[in-house]
């Protein structure tokens, strides 16, 4: 659409960042738009540094720059000050050496794209955080209860207007790589509508109502907890054979079929749609993203708990988008009890 070209018509890119954005289209062969944004996001999380960072590093640093007004407005200094004590802290605590001013100018550069393209110098301390937030490295369920602590107000209650904040800044990830409409676009109201339902139409929020909501990954933030699962199946091997390209063992998100006797697919076949004559995946399926044996044993049953059945809706509702339409209510899923 029409507002994801302007986010890409900018000339101010670090040349590192130009060489970055310019390799990210090898991955739009990816046929679900959560797992092609979230693939994405993981080379400009690890390009940045910022799979290596702690929340709780990043929240203390919030506190020593004394960004606790949601609403209040930084210039450029204060997020390089920010940014710069980020780095240092991340050099100090992994005790690993970082090139602190090119991962300075990098981030930066990042967050302008996404919360200033108009490069007026200045973003709101919600952006900085939910930029930083979505990215660092920690426990997704921790990013939604620290992001609705930023927004909620006294007695922890959030109303619709802070939710709409919250998730219009957490939109502007997505749409600065040029992906937003898989996510409903640039209106944050139907999912604003759509949390407030599971709160059975009282007028504000508990956080219990929120991270509800969100474990159904809904549409609009449906790439960050896919983020967090392609984090995890990165280091994931499986002692299995690709029923389509016959790889073996398959490294990443490996799809088993319950209907078909041993067909697993490796993700690049998967995600990419890619099938062999008469060889189709049927649903539902299983999506794998931590190492599992290939007799499951009794012991490996906890970790067959993260991993989640999938409904062919899942995917194909909208098969050139992939994710769960804010309208529709998760199919139960069974089979995780």
């Amino acid at each position: 659409g029409r507002e994801d070209m302007k986010a890409q018509t900018t000339c101010w890119d670090h040349p590192k960042m130009t060489e970055l954005y310019q390799a990210l289209p090898d991955l739009n062969n990816i046929k679900f738009s959560a797992y092609r944004t979230a693939m994405k996001l993981r080379r400009v999380q690890k390009a940045l540094r910022l799979d290596m960072l702690t929340l709780a590093s990043v929240v203390e640093v919030f506190r020593e720059q004394e960004l606790q007004q949601a609403e209040r407005v930084m210039d450029v200094v204060e997020v390089i000050h920010a940014l710069t004590a980020l780095y240092e802290r991340l050099e100090d605590e992994r005790g690993v050496l970082v090139n602190i001013p090119l991962c300075v100018d990098m981030c930066l550069n990042w967050l302008l794209n996404v919360y200033d393209s108009g490069r007026n110098g200045k973003m709101r301390v919600l952006s900085f955080k939910m930029g930083l937030v979505s990215l660092c490295n920690a426990d997704v369920q921790e990013k939604y209860k620290y992001l609705f602590r930023q927004v909620a107000g006294p007695g922890g209650l959030m109303d619709q207007r802070h939710l709409s904040l919250l998730l219009h800044e957490a939109i502007q990830i997505p749409r600065q790589l040029g992906e937003v409409a898989a996510f409903g676009g640039s209106n944050v109201e139907p999912s604003v509508r759509s949390c407030f339902r599971v709160a059975s139409g009282k007028p504000a929020i508990e956080l219990s109502h929120f991270l509800e909501w969100m474990s159904l990954e809904p549409q609009s933030v449906v790439w960050l907890p896919v983020l967090h699962r392609v984090a995890a199946a990165e280091s994931a091997k499986h002692q299995a054979k690709c029923h389509i390209c016959k790889q073996c063992p398959i490294k990443g998100f490996r799809y088993r079929s319950l209907k078909q006797f041993n067909v697993d697919i490796c993700q690049t076949c998967f995600l990419t749609g890619r099938t062999t004559k008469g060889k189709k995946l049927h649903y539902p399926i299983m999506e794998y993203y931590t190492p599992t044996t290939s007799g499951e044993k009794m012991r490996d049953f906890a970790k067959t708990l993260k991993n989640k059945f999938r409904s062919k809706q899942y995917f194909t509702k909208h098969p050139q988008r992939g994710y769960l339409p804010v309208q529709s209510v998760l199919e139960a899923e069974s089979g995780e009890t």
